[in-house]
């Protein structure tokens, strides 16, 4: 497990440290409390790969998509699923097969539907300003 103690000056430098560690995984499953900044670091994930588009939370939308030069991400909120048919029918297991870049929000709507392989990050507020982010591929 890796482990990481960022603020929010310190985002975009975990990001690049993150993606220099786990850049040859597809799929990334994001657990933590609401508010604790998961879209925030998807945001720094993002500009760490130089995505030009708008990044936003996609918790209407369950998915949304972006181009960056060596791709796509797959930006997902499953906050909202209330199952993995639900998932399935939101396009959300094609996506994290797809081989595509996957960053997901809420992951444990739908725990049986992940890739064996997907890396499960874990936020946790060290105070106010403070994340604490656990790394584990299992």
């Amino acid at each position: 497990m890796t482990e990481w103690i960022f603020t929010l000056t310190e985002i975009d430098e975990t990001a690049a440290r993150f993606w220099q560690a786990f850049g040859q995984y597809k799929v990334f499953a994001f657990y933590g409390q609401m508010g604790v900044g998961k879209t925030t670091f998807i945001h720094a994930l993002c500009n760490a790969k130089q995505v030009t588009s708008t990044v936003g939370s996609p918790t209407f939308s369950i998915i949304n998509e972006y181009s960056y030069p060596g791709g796509i991400i797959q930006h997902m909120d499953l906050y909202r699923l209330k199952n993995e048919e639900e998932a399935v029918r939101a396009g959300v297991e094609d996506a994290l097969y797809s081989g595509n870049t996957c960053l997901v929000e809420w992951p444990e709507r739908i725990p049986d539907l992940f890739p064996e392989d997907t890396i499960n990050i874990y936020l946790e507020p060290v105070d106010e300003q403070t994340r604490l982010m656990r790394v584990a591929d299992k």
